[in-house]
């Protein structure tokens, strides 16, 4: 019941500071210093998603799971960095011995444990050549508030192309400046973030996938 209760509450996303990404991630996280390489889209991502997807159901088996493409490669038109982002859900994200050892025979490693916020974990996969780069696999659990959103925001951006061209330009400009961390120019893009989805929950759920 206190879990049930602790993804239930609503815990805002804030930016973070160097200090805090470096205790999050498992291992020293990547310096960046430059700017960001982002790509046109590529229906190949969607391909790739599709493939990861079915290979990790197969892997986790009687786990009660479910596996989502979220992020700018799941949107048609959007420009991303070609790293796919996935979504699973399962019953607890805390409980890594449930999911962790069935996803590593994929190449898949805990990079990230963040337990102050919805329990998020992240797993990463590097090479998926020739369709991306690499993969992050963000896991949360059943009921937890952000798997709306970030669903929300994925539908919404699919179906209303004047904020999909907002979110573009926004992208656009971010990536010319220099961060570094990746999770900079992640947090830099929050504010936009939050206006879109605060359009598309005002609409919910007469308008939520209609058209602009």
């Amino acid at each position: 019941m206190m879990q049930q209760e602790r993804q239930e509450q609503e815990i805002p996303r804030v930016s973070m500071t160097d200090e805090e990404i470096e205790a999050a991630n498992l291992k020293t996280p990547p310096l960046l210093n430059s700017d960001i390489k982002l790509m046109d889209y590529t229906p190949e991502w969607a391909a790739a998603f599709a493939e990861e997807a079915r290979r990790m159901s197969d892997e986790l088996g009687a786990l009660p799971h479910r596996i989502e493409h979220t992020g700018s490669t799941s949107v048609p038109g959007l420009p991303a960095k070609p790293v796919i982002d996935i979504l699973l859900i399962v019953p607890d994200s805390a409980d890594e011995s449930a999911y962790v050892p069935s996803l590593t025979p994929l190449g898949y490693t805990l990079a990230v444990r963040e337990p102050d916020w919805y329990e998020h974990r992240v797993l990463r996969k590097p090479d998926l050549a020739p369709s991306a780069e690499s993969v992050n696999l963000h896991v949360l659990s059943t009921g937890c508030p952000e798997i709306r959103r970030m669903i929300l925001f994925r539908d919404w951006l699919r179906a209303h192309t004047n904020d999909r061209d907002l979110y573009a330009r926004t992208k656009r400009d971010l990536a010319q400046r220099t961060w570094t961390y990746m999770q900079h120019y992640a947090d830099a893009k929050s504010e936009v973030i939050a206006d879109i989805l605060e359009r598309a929950m005002r609409a919910e759920p007469s308008s939520a996938h209609g058209s602009s």
